[in-house]
């Protein structure tokens, strides 16, 4: 399912930009996540995998869980997940279980993207559930900044 792009589309995942650039400046991958319902953002998440020296601190699950929280359900039918760059297995399994309705991302990531890159997961006939998916907006700022973050550890 691939989807239309809407109004708000451009402004949510100029959030995620904001928050991926937060990310860098704190020593983080670049990667930046916003859960929005019916226009209000009720999650917000920047990478913090060094910070909190897990694994599970991408920013997809941090704003998922923040939403999660505001909304004080566990699952999101009228959610939009907005992230700077493509979900990976586990950010894009957590939206399923979120039953978040929409995926809108920028960049691919061909080494762990499950959502264009590995795999169609949102999309996939034997779960059940889907999400529309729409990518490529704000993708060649998501991945110069990914580019040079990862440019920029090689060589320091």
């Amino acid at each position: 399912m691939t989807g239309e792009v809407t109004s708000s589309d451009e402004r949510w995942i100029a959030r995620c930009l904001e928050l991926a650039r937060a990310a860098e400046a704190a020593g983080e991958v670049p990667v930046g996540a916003v859960v929005v319902v019916d226009g209000v953002a009720l999650g917000e998440g920047r990478n913090r995998v060094e910070e909190r020296r897990s694994p599970l601190a991408h920013a997809e699950l941090l704003a998922l869980e923040q939403a999660i929280a505001v909304a004080g359900e566990k699952r999101l039918p009228a959610a939009e997940l907005y992230c700077s760059l493509e979900p990976c297995f586990l950010c894009a399994g957590a939206a399923l279980h979120a039953r978040v309705r929409r995926v809108v991302f920028g960049a691919r990531d061909p080494k762990f993207g499950a959502v264009r890159s590995l795999a169609r997961l949102l999309e996939d006939p034997r779960l059940n559930h889907r999400a529309e998916v729409v990518e490529g907006l704000g993708a060649e700022t998501s991945a110069e900044l990914l580019r040079a973050f990862f440019r920029a550890r090689r060589s320091g």
